[in-house]
């Protein structure tokens, strides 16, 4: 792939039998499943995604009877995964574990991928949120958002947000952020959140949107301050912590979430089925401690408030990408 864009290394993806690639006839029976079922993490290993796919695997494997397969289809803003889903037969046999970064944001920032994941993919189930953390670097003396804002007020251009990348979830809080509280700060990409926490730590850049499992054990080594989450509600991690909204930025809220996804037109039974079997899955307590461990929140949901939520989730995102420029790099 040396050499090409990531514009092009999107359409190449995309392509794979075109439209017909998305409309190939069901061909799940009422025994479903009958043989090893794969779910497609479009991420490398060791990610939020991969992490809650490898949990889930063996509790649904359990309960279906039959082998589940986590598989990492890694590349291009989780692009090259998606798209390898989204042309698979809508059997049930291949499934997408997806996230806000990939299956709304990426969308967003290069609409020319071949196919609307709005189209090409049914909801099955959310499985969990990630906290995100208004995290502050602690140069800058502020311990609420009342004074960040103050402090961004009288010093407009002068501060930094750092992110995992461009076009993520991370990076497009802190573009909401900037509109909401009318601020001028700058975005600094980095490769990933453990180096944009390094940089928040060592003061190189004055605050980001993290993922709060991330951020919170370097807050209580008194590293960074952490002053709000970026969701509708508080974190079961840190209940302590207000929102952005409570705490003064009203009609900012961003969820990083991640949820599982069939390639459309699979059978409505199939979908039901899985949804059954996760909310069994969730249900035990085991699971659902170790994900709270890993600072995910568990949050199931029916198949077609999943839908509804993605559509939703494109509205709320596409007008901040346009306000604030993103564009692929």
């Amino acid at each position: 792939m040396r050499g090409m864009t990531r514009r092009a290394i999107l359409a190449t993806a995309a392509l794979g039998g075109g439209a017909a690639g998305l409309a190939r006839p069901a061909r799940a029976e009422g025994g479903w499943p009958e043989r090893t079922v794969v779910l497609v993490v479009p991420y490398a290993p060791g990610g939020s995604n991969d992490v809650v796919a490898r949990l889930l695997a063996p509790k649904l494997q359990a309960l279906l009877g039959q082998t589940i397969v986590v598989e990492n289809r890694a590349g291009a803003g989780g692009a090259i995964g998606t798209a390898q889903v989204a042309r698979s037969a809508p059997d049930g046999y291949t499934l997408l574990v997806s996230s806000a970064s990939n299956h709304v944001m990426n969308p967003l920032v290069v609409p020319d991928q071949g196919y609307d994941v709005r189209q090409a993919f049914d909801g099955i189930s959310m499985l969990v949120d990630v906290p995100l953390a208004l995290t502050v670097a602690n140069k800058l003396g502020v311990h609420d958002v009342p004074g960040l804002l103050a402090l961004l007020k009288r010093e407009p251009g002068k501060h930094s947000f750092a992110s995992s990348g461009v076009g993520g979830s991370q990076h497009l809080a802190g573009e909401l952020f900037r509109l909401r509280a009318d601020v001028d700060i700058v975005h600094v990409p980095y490769r990933g959140g453990g180096p944009a926490l390094n940089d928040l730590v060592a003061g190189q850049v004055s605050m980001g949107f993290l993922n709060l499992p991330t951020a919170l054990p370097q807050a209580e080594a008194g590293k960074v301050t952490i002053l709000a989450v970026a969701g509708e509600k508080r974190s079961a991690l840190k209940p302590d912590l207000p929102t952005v909204a409570e705490a003064g930025v009203p009609g900012f809220a961003v969820r990083s979430w991640t949820a599982l996804f069939a390639p459309h037109g699979t059978p409505p039974a199939v979908v039901q089925k899985l949804n059954a079997a996760l909310r069994e899955a969730m249900a035990d307590p085991g699971l659902q401690a170790r994900l709270r461990e890993l600072g995910v929140e568990p949050d199931l949901s029916e198949p077609k408030a999943l839908d509804a939520f993605v559509r939703d989730e494109f509205a709320l995102w596409g007008p901040v990408i346009k306000a604030a420029h993103v564009t692929a790099q």
